[in-house]
């Protein structure tokens, strides 16, 4: 930095912040750091009896701390994400489109392994709602040299997209419902309308809804069905305890689905069962799914009406923070449910 008359300094950056003291009043900046003195700002300088400032003479080869963000925001951020205006060296990346967020956590790594730079995100694999903010990039010194910029750039290039959000898919799901109670009529089904409530925040919608009793048979046949009316996605709810006659396991089976596992890491969702039929994703849905505001569905689901293919690992590792603590007031996804 170097000391500059005030009327001198128009066009430059300030080095340091400005501090303002009003008697009996405030006391605050009036000038960040990295500001660039205007014409307009040397009376409020000299207001505050400052006759000199110091200024960065940047050489070249070093970027200020705005524009090397600008640049490192803009090499992270992937399809569906926007960026707010650069403040102090921060710049936030915000979700442009409802989706799901996919960070490459180890090119996330590598990035932050330059010093003078980072990268902060929330989760990935969640899904995102417009206006979200889902990362933050941060150069830490006022002037960085640009050749960490450019090495950040490459680490971004090799990776792209570093962070992006997938668009869901409009897709048709099939429902069938299990259950002798409620195929005799006894009980109300409760399932159908909390999975079309979660099924239209995704985009997605359910076409037709088949009850059957507790009967493999019948289960497999209600599963070819609506994949023969065209579903891309069918649930199945009800049936997936252990007792004897919980048969809706053997039904999606017994429909052709390869089964890619039965349970999973989550508490709530233990008893969840995820298969194939083909390309098309056939789900064994348990009881929690309904009382829970948030599940092992919101852990999965989101992903497969992202186009995912998902394999047995994609849920053994949700056991890292696959335990919902049951609190008060759900806030999923700003908590740890899900976060291995």
């Amino acid at each position: 930095m170097k000391a500059v008359p005030v009327e001198e300094a128009v066009g430059l950056m300030l080095g340091h912040d400005i501090t303002r003291i009003v008697p009996g009043g405030e006391k605050g900046p009036a000038f960040r750091k990295g500001h660039v003195i205007r014409l307009a700002d040397v009376p409020a300088f000299l207001d505050i009896g400052k006759q000199h400032v110091y200024v960065l003479d940047l050489p070249p080869g070093v970027l200020h701390e705005d524009e090397a963000a600008q640049r490192l925001a803009k090499a992270v951020a992937g399809p569906g994400l926007a960026l707010t205006a650069p403040t102090e060296g921060r710049i936030n990346l915000v979700a442009a489109t409802p989706g799901l967020l996919k960070i490459d956590v180890p090119a996330l790594h590598r990035l932050n392994a330059i010093e003078d730079i980072v990268l902060a995100t929330v989760h990935t694999d969640h899904a995102v709602t417009v206006g979200r903010p889902v990362a933050g990039v941060r150069v830490i010194p006022l002037a960085v040299p640009a050749e960490k910029i450019a090495a950040a750039e490459k680490i971004c290039g090799d990776a792209f997209p570093l962070i992006q959000v997938k668009p869901f898919q409009a897709l048709r799901v099939g429902m069938v419902t299990t259950g002798s109670e409620v195929y005799q009529g006894r009980i109300e089904d409760r399932f159908g309308p909390v999975l079309r409530k979660k099924f239209e925040q995704l985009g997605s919608t359910i076409t037709r809804q088949i009850l059957v009793s507790d009967d493999v048979a019948m289960t497999a046949q209600a599963i070819r069905n609506l994949i023969g009316e065209g579903a891309r996605m069918v649930v199945v709810t009800g049936g997936m305890s252990v007792d004897p006659d919980d048969r809706t396991p053997a039904g999606i089976r017994a429909a052709g689905g390869q089964v890619v596992t039965y349970g999973a890491p989550t508490f709530p969702g233990a008893m969840f069962m995820l298969a194939y039929i083909g390309d098309i994703p056939v789900l064994g849905l348990p009881g929690c799914v309904m009382y829970y505001q948030t599940s092992v569905f919101d852990l999965v689901v989101p992903r497969l009406a992202a186009g995912e293919r998902l394999q047995r690992e994609d849920v053994t590792t949700l056991g890292h923070g696959g335990f919902c603590r049951g609190c008060d007031t759900c806030r999923y996804p700003d908590c740890g449910f899900g976060c291995g």
